[in-house]
């Protein structure tokens, strides 16, 4: 991987010079890319052609944007079961939002979605959390005719938020009686019983986040967003402000401020380990 990332657009790879048929005249050679997938200038026609693809599947309806976000104290335990977790995360958000969907007291249909998952926030700190595009409404559950929820409410967030919290936590404890979750360093103690109850109790006391709005710029908007997440590394190279023998300085927006973009030093284990 490294090794292709050194070497794209270089010699190292070979060239082309682009020729008119018309007037002959040649470019200046173009060296190839590597196109690996962790290549911060690659993959951007893997990109396009995703988000063409996305972009075909959308309907002529109001759309929304959900974001299902974890506590932070699951996010250790989650780091040594990836597989597992990640896999409950996609699960849990998707029934929670087919069976609030479903319910007749709400909108009574059958909810689709595209969820994306990300592991990482503009910091590089771990931070798993799910993007679902989302149509404002469904087909009827005899399929008989659309229901459309209205271009500025969706479904409640706070029913959302409990639902989801309720199904990932029996979810943790289905996977521990089934002895599908590792426990290494500061989860060590969660290996025992009791231990991994009261942690279970503490998280399921906590106000799990979910976000629903519609999108700015529409589903083409957040498409777009996504697109350049699920087809480019960690950081892009324009955020790299100075590297030394010891540490890395990157730009990052703090969306919690207006998206301000402010600076953050990491050391090269820390730096690494996010990216």
């Amino acid at each position: 991987m490294l090794r292709a990332i050194e070497h794209c657009r270089t010699a190292a790879l070979g060239g082309h010079r682009d020729r008119c048929l018309d007037c002959l005249h040649r470019s200046a050679i173009s060296f190839h890319s590597c196109r690996n997938r962790h290549c911060p200038k690659c993959q951007t026609n893997a990109r396009e052609k995703w988000l063409r693809a996305r972009q075909n599947e959308l309907l002529a309806v109001n759309y929304f944007h959900l974001v299902f976000s974890v506590p932070h104290e699951l996010v250790p335990l989650i780091w040594q079961t990836k597989r597992a977790l990640f896999h409950l995360l996609f699960e849990t958000c998707a029934a929670s939002m087919l069976e609030i969907g479903s319910d007749p007291k709400r909108l009574g249909v059958e909810v689709g979605f595209l969820s994306i998952l990300h592991t990482w926030g503009q910091t590089l700190q771990p931070h798993p959390h799910l993007h679902c595009v989302v149509p404002g409404g469904g087909p009827s559950a005899d399929h008989t005719r659309w229901i459309g929820s209205g271009p500025r409410f969706f479904l409640p967030v706070k029913v959302l938020s409990r639902v989801f919290r309720r199904k990932f936590t029996d979810g943790l404890r289905q996977a521990f009686r089934n002895h599908k979750l590792a426990f290494f360093g500061e989860c060590t103690p969660l290996a025992n019983e009791k231990n991994f109850a009261a942690f279970l109790e503490t998280i399921s006391r906590k106000q799990w986040v979910v976000y629903a709005k519609p999108p700015f710029g529409g589903p083409e908007h957040v498409l777009q967003h996504l697109a350049r997440c699920t087809h480019r590394v960690a950081i892009s190279n324009h955020r790299l402000l100075g590297v030394n023998d010891h540490s890395v300085t990157y730009r990052w927006k703090d969306y919690a401020h207006q998206g301000k973009n402010r600076t953050m030093t990491l050391s090269h284990r820390e730096f690494y380990a996010g990216s």
